[in-house]
């Protein structure tokens, strides 16, 4: 009798469908397994989670149960594309964690969803674990690549197929399109331990670099002479142009490999925050409407529109906003920041 009531309690307390014990967890349309849009199964159909109240310590929770690095931002889940089929169901709605559960199921959350399409399903962002990097270049997208296995960081064998490892090297690193692959490098900047891969045959294709054909891992006749350097464009610089100094202008940021400014729709001083920050700058000085617009009408590319920061992310790239150059701006509303030196 009472094993029985024990088991009505646990049923009416986990409620269908979202127990630890039925449900698994996924990431969907991005551009490896830790990023993209949120989708739990339940009985067996997969379904999504509606944004509402979804943020960063959420995702924090959904980085954790799938095994990924730390969270690095709130994406919009309609922006992964195939976009979610009609016939699946938005599942939950108002999920809120902690930030420190190890599962997504142990947060608080509704399950009766309403008013909530697929148009709002929500996102993640989490870094990947590191088992791959770029070193000895100018910055975390261009260098020597290095490889972990057993532990221990070896490099990678020089192959007739560089390019096409490269495009899946700067995906899985979260870098730009690939710019340049060659063998590497002067005496002092050679790598110093074991070559760990050679034989890369990548398609390009590729999610992550285990993914593709190789030889053995450390066996080869390669010498560090051979060693693999690549580049790829840095998805995520800012730049402040037009002011007296480079912390006041008109905020820019690269993609792509263009210049682009950002629209100054939602635009406020949580989002000056974050600028300052990311380009070492002190602290937003929250300038005038006039002063923003001191700067100039900048050209070419509109990138950024409807731009949504907490204040606390460490880069822009870790706020909301809308897809890569969809907006509704002209360059008059282009985003102007003037931060303390």
């Amino acid at each position: 009798m009472m094993a029985l009531l024990f088991s009505l309690i646990l049923a009416i307390c986990t409620g269908p469908g979202f127990s630890e014990s039925s449900s698994r967890l996924r990431l969907v349309g991005g551009r490896h397994h830790c990023e993209g849009r949120v989708e739990v199964e339940q009985e067996g159909l997969w379904g999504t989670i509606c944004d509402d109240g979804w943020d960063i310590k959420d995702v924090a929770v959904v980085c954790r149960e799938l095994g990924c690095g730390a969270a690095k931002g709130v994406p919009y889940g309609n922006l992964y594309k195939p976009p979610a089929a009609e016939e699946q169901k938005v599942l939950f709605q108002d999920v809120n964690c902690i930030g420190m559960e190890d599962a997504l199921s142990q947060c608080d959350k509704s399950e009766d969803v309403f008013n909530c399409l697929h148009q709002e399903d929500a996102g993640a962002s989490c870094e990947i674990l590191e088992s791959l990097r770029l070193i000895d270049g100018p910055g975390r997208c261009k260098g020597r690549v290095e490889v972990k296995h057993q532990d221990q960081w070896g490099t990678v064998c020089m192959s007739e197929r560089g390019l096409p490892a490269a495009k899946v090297m700067c995906r899985q690193l979260g870098c730009g399109r690939a710019t340049l692959t060659q063998r590497c490098c002067k005496k002092n900047t050679q790598g110093q331990g074991p070559i760990w891969l050679s034989q890369l045959s990548c398609s390009g294709q590729e999610k992550s670099l285990v993914d593709c054909p190789s030889g053995l891992w450390g066996e080869n006749n390669c010498t560090h002479d051979e060693d693999m350097w690549v580049e790829c464009e840095d998805p995520f610089d800012l730049r402040l142009v037009g002011g007296d100094n480079r912390c006041s202008g008109r905020l820019e940021v690269l993609h792509n490999g263009v210049w682009g400014s950002v629209c100054d729709d939602d635009w406020g001083e949580k989002q000056d925050q974050v600028v300052c920050k990311q380009l070492g700058c002190g602290e937003s000085l929250s300038p005038s409407a006039k002063v923003r617009k001191s700067f100039g009408p900048g050209v070419g590319r509109i990138w950024l529109d409807d731009v949504r920061c907490s204040g606390k992310e460490e880069s822009l790239e870790q706020c909301r906003h809308r897809f890569w150059g969809y907006h509704n701006c002209n360059h008059k509303e282009d985003v102007g920041v003037v931060c303390s030196e």
